[in-house]
């Protein structure tokens, strides 16, 4: 690789579209990498780090400002080696500087500006900086001058921020530590996550507002066990608003990343992958506990989105549509009385009225569709006139100039896309869904999969980048095991162990335990990220819980118990401080401690084994694992069901709690009320 790239911007070879976005500003740009670091050292220059994402507003509000200004630029370009980095692309890198930021006591998110030394070591930053003092912000050319000659006249300040922050950086690997784990840790994080979900709106805490799906299926889990009606009611409050809500498109299908007010009415307009997949996965296990028609509406709605709009030629799903069109937030997704009445004339009225359409709007003069005033679905009759209206209305903004997609492909997203797409197409028998899930898995482990076996991370036209990472092969080892459940396919389960092997050989931390982020033969990064919050994503480590929970049962292998164990004692020190960070981690140290395995003997595609598979989909079961045993195919030595086999010929199910398994069952309303004997709020109407 060159170390001297030259002044030019070097982001026309890039593949991620975000990068794209960049390649034309006068700012020179260069990608993240040796040739960027090695620049600076040679100049003595600080490295200005730009982090973003394609769909980002913010972003693009800052590139208008001050990427694309070529004074702004020309200081940029004198005075620091400026590089670029799509934090979907690296979240490795995104996370690091974001945890610095946080470390000087300023609040993260995108776009994150940091300031660096030539090798690498954060010494100030910030977020968005407008071009010119505003909003209570320095005027980005009067950070970078200040930074300069911070830099050139008063190097003592930056050497105490670089020490102070790298001491820092390293003790926050530390801090998910082991400690004795609390009784009751599970339970007792519900009851203090619970304290904070705003009672009226749902939610938790003040605008803004994310949707957390981890943090409300921790609160679902501690109903199921405890009856305890605030676990409910904090869950179908929450869910209601969000479906309800404009943060929800009521037109086409899909949810906004986050909204802006308490009320849930205004979105942060883009739409990630990551978001649709985790609610699709929540509104689908309250559906079983609850039969609520509005959440399996906006399931249905949601993944006719992810077809429309996020399917790829090639099976694999895109991973975000843009918040602004036409340089406007919002522009594509809002309306006026006057555009509906101008499309649905006489039916104008009744659309108005259902999805809070007024001549003033509820939002900057125009209106954000929502159905907050009522809290359940309309009679049949009017959601299907609604629901015609809708179609309309989509078909009109279809000649609207639409928002950016991002169309790579991140293997970590579509690893819970995947997951989710099984559980729903099984709860609600939609062959489709599973068949979309089976596309996209099947796109990940050949395209994004090197001859070594090893996941790429991102990949789009044909091209990938980035070494897979702890998320990658976490999703998508626990999108193989949600699709063996159907089938009991051999070929997944080795592909979910071949994942979790490179985990272990590449990622383990074999100092303290747990996973590191990044492999230990990837980019030599200024440290290895260890933790077990929950991001916008589950947590990495959270994750690989609940998958070395269920390889522990469907193998019987010890050496998966153990690791499982080790996870939990290295992470313990985190689970009873902040419940709502590591939702992911708790939710599976549940499914760890209760776990009922269904062990079905039979044929996968014998209609009286599908009958049983979907006696189980009706029932919401987080901790439950369906255990296929084909012809041909044992259970391990140990194992409490081993040896047991088909009764009488007919596909059998032996549910095994605790090493202790029930009698053969062939029926399956016996089935279900063995289950709600287990868990007896797992079906609505009890």
């Amino acid at each position: 690789m060159t170390t001297d790239p030259g002044p030019a911007n070097r982001l026309a070879d890039e593949i991620s579209p975000y990068l794209q976005q960049h390649k034309t500003n006068p700012v020179h740009w260069l990608p993240w990498g040796d040739a960027a670091f090695a620049l600076a050292q040679r100049d003595n220059k600080p490295v200005l780090l730009s982090v973003g994402y394609a769909a980002c507003h913010w972003c693009h509000v800052m590139a208008a400002e001050s990427f694309e200004n070529p004074v702004i630029a020309d200081v940029m370009n004198r005075h620091f080696v400026n590089v670029k980095v799509d934090r979907e692309e690296r979240p490795d890198i995104d996370q690091i500087y974001q945890t610095a930021l946080a470390l000087l006591a300023q609040h993260g998110g995108w776009p994150l500006t940091m300031f660096l030394t030539p090798d690498g070591a954060p010494f100030w930053g910030g977020t968005y900086f407008p071009a010119t003092p505003r909003y209570g912000r320095p005027g980005f050319v009067d950070v970078l001058t200040a930074i300069a000659a911070t830099w050139h006249q008063e190097r003592d300040k930056v050497d105490r921020n670089v020490a102070a922050l790298s001491d820092a950086l390293r003790r926050v690997t530390e801090t998910a530590s082991a400690e004795p784990l609390p009784d009751r840790v599970v339970d007792r994080a519900a009851e203090r996550l619970v304290r904070e979900v705003d009672p009226f709106f749902g939610g938790l805490g003040q605008a803004p507002k994310f949707p957390q799906a981890s943090a409300f299926e921790l609160l679902w889990r501690a109903w199921l066990r405890s009856g305890r009606e605030p676990f409910r009611t904090a869950v179908m409050t929450t869910l209601v608003k969000i479906c309800q809500g404009g943060i929800y498109d009521h037109l086409g299908g899909g949810f906004a990343r986050y909204s802006t007010d308490d009320e849930w009415l205004v979105p942060h307009f883009e739409k990630m992958l990551y978001d649709n997949a985790q609610l699709i996965d929540l509104l689908t296990l309250v559906w079983q506990g609850t039969g609520e028609p509005l959440f399996a509406r906006r399931v249905e709605e949601t993944i006719a989105w992810l077809d429309r709009e996020m399917t790829l030629v090639d099976g694999g799903f895109a991973s975000a549509i843009d918040a602004d069109s036409e340089h406007q937030e919002g522009r594509f997704y809002v309306w006026t009385a006057d555009e509906i009445a101008e499309v649905l004339g006489p039916d104008a009225a009744m659309f108005c009225d259902a999805y809070d359409v007024t001549p003033n709007g509820n939002w900057d003069g125009v209106s954000i569709l929502n159905r907050r005033r009522s809290t359940t679905l309309a009679a049949p009759e009017v959601e299907a006139r609604l629901a015609r209206l809708c179609g309309r209305l989509l078909s009109h903004r279809r000649t609207r100039v639409a928002p950016l997609r991002d169309d790579k492909v991140l293997a970590d997203w579509n690893g819970l896309m995947i997951t989710a797409l099984v559980h729903a197409g099984l709860v609600f028998d939609r062959p489709a869904w599973i068949a979309a899930a089976r596309r996209a898995f099947s796109f990940v482990t050949t395209v994004m999969t090197t001859t070594d076996g090893r996941l790429r991370h991102a990949w789009r036209n044909g091209e990938t980048r980035a070494d897979g990472m702890l998320d990658d092969y976490a999703t998508m080892a626990r999108a193989a095991l949600a699709l063996r459940e159907l089938d009991g396919d051999q070929a997944l389960l080795a592909l979910a162990e071949r994942f979790v092997q490179v985990l272990d050989d590449r990622f383990w931390d074999t100092d303290r335990g747990g996973y590191f982020q990044t492999a230990d033969d990837g980019d030599c990064l200024i440290v290895r990220m260890r933790s077990a919050h929950d991001q916008s994503t589950p947590s990495g480590n959270g994750m690989m819980l609940d998958v070395l929970t269920r390889l522990a049962a469907i193998t019987g292998r010890t050496h998966y118990r153990d690791r499982a164990d080790a996870l939990v004692a290295a992470l313990s020190g985190e689970m009873v401080r902040m419940p709502a960070v590591i939702g992911r981690l708790l939710n599976s140290l549940s499914t760890l401690d209760s776990m009922i395995e269904i062990v079905i003997v039979g044929v996968p595609d014998d209609p009286a084994t599908q009958m049983i598979l979907r006696t189980i989909a009706a029932l919401s079961l987080p901790e439950r694992l369906i255990q296929p045993v084909v012809p041909g195919a044992t259970l391990p030595d140990g194992h409490p069901a081993v040896g047991k086999s088909a009764l009488d010929g007919r596909p059998t199910v032996y549910l095994c709690h605790r090493q202790t398994c029930t009698p053969p069952i062939t029926e399956p309303e016996q089935l279900r009320n063995r289950l709600l004997a287990l868990s007896p709020r797992a079906a609505p109407n009890f």
